[in-house]
């Protein structure tokens, strides 16, 4: 089975396909300095909760926009695994896709893997809204070209930023306001609001922009963790894809090994 492992700034995810469907899933905090004998010992015990052992792993690929967490990752598949990794972007799992930007160097792993699915599946015009460390819009053309962005900061960082600066908000849950009231009556209520609309908002108004500058009809796909929150407040999204970036890494090992 495939080991798709996806090392993002906050979690990395680790994803087991066999074949085409995702067998198991797991994440833990990204932290550069986890060794790959720490990584095994935790792994170990999740395969065997699935009824596997590590002997089930004969493939590795690894996306990531933490490199230092790369060094690790790769003695993990090599020393434990008994596989060389692929990686995402760089030789035999290289994009295929073009990047139409002004420093192509600079985009992130994840991002790239999110259009690359996308296409797959949609082929037409897609802004791709990520809900992560930062919230992310790209977008991609019909001929699956990758044409640009925003980079925002997350929810989760607005509301630290929030509460960090400030001398006397508290720190509160990031939930969906109870009702559709832009007035709050109380300081917790007004930050909510003000978190959470005040994003929403964000995300509508910026795919409104977006999608006046392409000119086309263009599908809006959710991905991240939080994306299921907002879609239940915003008709903005056409599709959910929780296993966007998941899926681009399948996409980059079938197209690596397929000749």
């Amino acid at each position: 089975m495939l080991l798709a492992i996806d090392a993002g700034n906050t979690n990395v995810v680790f994803a087991l396909f066999d074949g085409d469907e995702v067998k198991a899933r797991w994440r833990i905090a990204t932290d550069p300095r986890r060794t790959a004998d720490e990584y095994v010992v935790w792994l170990r015990q999740l395969l065997d909760l699935e009824g596997l052992g590590i002997d089930a792993i004969d493939a590795v690929i690894i996306g990531t926009v933490v490199p230092r967490a790369l060094h690790n990752l790769t003695v993990l598949s090599e020393k434990y695994f008994g596989v060389t990794p692929l990686v995402a972007g760089r030789g035999d799992a290289g994009w295929g896709v073009a990047l139409d930007v002004a420093q192509p160097d600079t985009v992130g792993a994840d991002r790239v893997l999110n259009i690359i699915a996308a296409h797959e599946k949609y082929k037409q015009d897609v802004i791709i809204i990520d809900f992560g460390t930062a919230t992310t819009f790209d977008v991609a053309d019909y001929d699956g070209a990758y044409k640009g962005g925003v980079i925002a900061p997350g929810i989760n960082l607005s509301l630290d930023a929030l509460v960090g600066k400030t001398a006397q908000l508290p720190r509160i849950a990031l939930e969906a306001p109870e009702d559709d009231n832009v007035i709050g009556r109380t300081t917790e209520s007004q930050m909510l609001i003000g978190i959470f609309w005040g994003y929403v908002a964000m995300i509508e108004g910026l795919v409104e922009r977006t999608k006046a500058q392409i000119g086309r009809p263009t599908t809006v796909i959710a991905t991240g963790g939080l994306s299921v929150l907002f879609d239940a407040h915003t008709d903005v999204f056409d599709h959910l894809e929780s296993d966007l970036t998941l899926r681009g890494l399948l996409i980059l090992y079938q197209r690596a090994t397929s000749t």
